[in-house]
């Protein structure tokens, strides 16, 4: 058959590149947050990440989604998620470079901004395995306070760089999980109904949970952290998937979500009976105990959204280096030099942002740094988180019909923005959450205007919006109902 044409004008495929190295905004960002002694680690993620097999096990993962297994052949319960191999390969990596909890394993100045890095690179190229892996990082500083018998059988596990996905006992590695929300209360999680009961002894710490969980995502882990309602109130317990006699623990998997986007990643509908949990913290202070892997969750939906902007930026620029249009390349045309320039400039706030307050999350950080990250993650999970879905279309658009294609890679990326918006508090939780911050801790306040005030007096149109946004805060917190306004104040 004769050829009917030629390909031409077709940008290449954008791999074998150094990530980090090609990615200023971070690069620079690990040297000023005091993480330059990670640099050649992060050279070599970023290599890796940049290999064409890396991304095609990245897309792999997301196109040949986790299926339930929730019987084995014989109709035994079995309570399984099968992922394709790619996925393994992807989050194992994660995990052998520590972006999962290396921060707290060997903390140092800069060790969360290094970790931060090593995530977001991963979660540029695959963004489903980030989920367990952010989680897992967020359970750490919960299980390190609750001490004793558990943190000495659990951290060492969470420290190890091994991944082992079978549900096996003896492993000397670990993921974890959480289940918190339910059908009927979602983000209210004090209208939870999962019961849990003392089993023998009262005060031993072992309890029976019972109830269902509405979305609980890589049900894969080796354990969850659990709300549920104690005699005492709602109170959290750590549920391993494996009991210490090799015995599988209750924790029925209903069905999988089938979700817009964060395809590679499982998200379920569990139920439990009886189901074994330890106690963490004291009955009735549940939420109180979760409080701080809820603050890193959130961290990790801002590294999350800037890792996928910097995904989408970086597409739609190496697509207009290489796209020719009407007589010149697409770059070299003003309306197209605006719009990547405006993607860049989004990219490098929102990559400065998310470095900033990892730094503020380091062992050394001062009492001040505790109240602006207590103020500024809400406030930059919010305004970014949001951002990113429109992000990522603009971007998209760059690439025209071949970027709304699932042969492109910013399609899943469109899906995928989204529920970092979602995840760990949609936009009212969280403005409700600094409401709360300005009334309860007004430090948070005084350290969050503190650190804004940097640039004051550099450019007239900042000064003006800083001043607006004072009044605002004032009018908000002396309003008849605060709450009303809490959107807009969070969004100013």
């Amino acid at each position: 058959m004769p050829a009917t044409h030629e390909v031409t004008n077709q940008a290449p495929p954008r791999v074998g590149l150094d990530e980090f190295a090609e990615n200023a905004p971070l690069a620079e960002g690990v040297l000023r947050h005091d993480a330059g002694w990670a640099v050649e680690r992060l050279r070599a993620i970023g290599t890796r990440v940049g290999t064409a097999e890396f991304q095609q096990d990245a897309a792999a993962a997301n196109r040949r989604e986790p299926q339930l297994a929730a019987f084995d052949r014989w109709g035994r319960r079995i309570d399984e998620v099968v992922y394709d191999e790619s996925y393994h390969r992807v989050i194992g990596a994660a995990i052998a470079d520590g972006a999962h909890t290396s921060a707290w394993a060997a903390p140092r100045p800069g060790a969360n901004v290094a970790r931060a890095a090593a995530f977001m690179l991963y979660a540029q190229v695959e963004p489903g395995h980030a989920c367990p892996v952010s989680m897992t990082h967020a359970a750490w500083p919960v299980i390190e306070q609750q001490g004793g018998a558990v943190a000495a059988e659990w951290l060492p596990r969470l420290a190890s760089r091994d991944y082992e996905p079978r549900l096996e006992p003896g492993k000397t590695s670990a993921i974890l999980g959480m289940a918190m929300t339910e059908k009927q209360g979602g983000s209210d999680v004090r209208a939870n109904t999962t019961r849990a009961e003392p089993v023998g002894a009262r005060g031993d710490g072992t309890y029976a949970l019972t109830g269902h969980k509405w979305f609980c995502s890589a049900p894969m882990s080796d354990a969850f952290l659990v709300l549920a309602q104690a005699p005492g109130g709602l109170s959290c317990f750590l549920v391993p998937r494996v009991l210490p006699d090799g015995e599988r623990n209750a924790f029925r998997i209903q069905r999988l979500k089938d979700k817009l986007g964060n395809r590679a990643n499982a998200s379920s509908e569990i139920e439990l009976e009886d189901t074994a949990g330890v106690l963490l913290g004291e009955e009735g202070r549940g939420v109180r105990t979760i409080i701080d892997m809820v603050q890193q969750t959130r961290l990790d939906c801002i590294l999350g959204t800037a890792a996928g902007m910097r995904q989408a930026t970086a597409e739609a620029a190496w697509h207009a280096r290489h796209r020719a249009a009407f007589g010149a390349l697409l770059v070299d045309q003003p309306a197209m030099t605006g719009v990547v320039a405006d993607l860049q400039l989004e990219t490098e706030a929102a990559v400065a942002t998310a470095l900033r307050l990892a730094r503020a999350e380091d062992a050394d950080a001062s009492a001040q740094e505790r109240a602006f990250v207590r103020l500024a993650t809400p406030v930059a999970k919010y305004w970014i988180c949001k951002r990113g879905p429109g992000h990522a279309y603009e971007a998209l658009e760059c690439l025209g019909g071949n970027g709304y294609t699932e042969a492109f890679p910013l399609a899943m990326r469109y899906r995928e923005q989204p529920v970092m918006a979602v995840w760990e508090g949609s936009g009212n939780v969280i403005a409700l959450d600094v409401l709360r911050a300005l009334t309860r801790e007004p430090e948070s306040l005084e350290a969050f205007d503190a650190e804004v005030s940097i640039a004051a007096g550099e450019n007239a149109l900042l000064d003006a919006h800083l001043a607006r946004a004072r009044a605002l805060v004032r009018e908000t917190l002396t309003a008849a109902e605060p709450a009303s306004r809490a959107r807009e104040l969070v969004a100013a």
